[in-house]
């Protein structure tokens, strides 16, 4: 089993910077992979970004991409996810996620993942 433990996240403006952090704890040697997702009223939880545990292998949406940076620290048992130049289109509650079943590549998709947080919630205000 694993647990995971967001942190981070509030309001801010448009423009500016947020960060989250993913706390792990449990059997976090037997973790593939963590990802971000979000979610805003109305519509599907959707990817943001991921990264393989072991390599640091990194995916990101189109959406984010450029703005937006995932890594892990692997003595911390802990992944962030850095968010600059925000838009109030990121406006969402944010939730980390973890799989220990192993993929080709970064895992994208939801139902991929088996293990998730209680989200972060990130306002961005124009």
């Amino acid at each position: 089993q694993v647990q995971l433990s967001e942190s981070g996240g509030g309001l801010v403006q448009a423009g500016g910077s947020l960060g989250l952090s993913c706390a792990v704890s449990g059997r976090t040697f037997t973790m593939f992979a963590m990802a971000w997702f979000r979610q805003s009223p109305g519509k599907e939880r959707e990817f943001v970004a991921g990264i393989t545990w072991n390599t640091g292998r990194t995916s990101y949406a189109d959406s984010v991409s450029g703005r937006f940076t995932i890594s892990r620290d692997k003595e911390a048992n802990t992944m962030y996810l850095q968010m600059n130049s925000l838009k109030p289109e990121d406006t969402a509650l944010y939730h980390c996620a973890a799989t220990n079943l192993h993929y080709p590549a970064v895992p994208r998709g939801r139902e991929k993942f088996g293990y998730w947080g209680q989200g972060s919630r990130v306002t961005v205000s124009s």
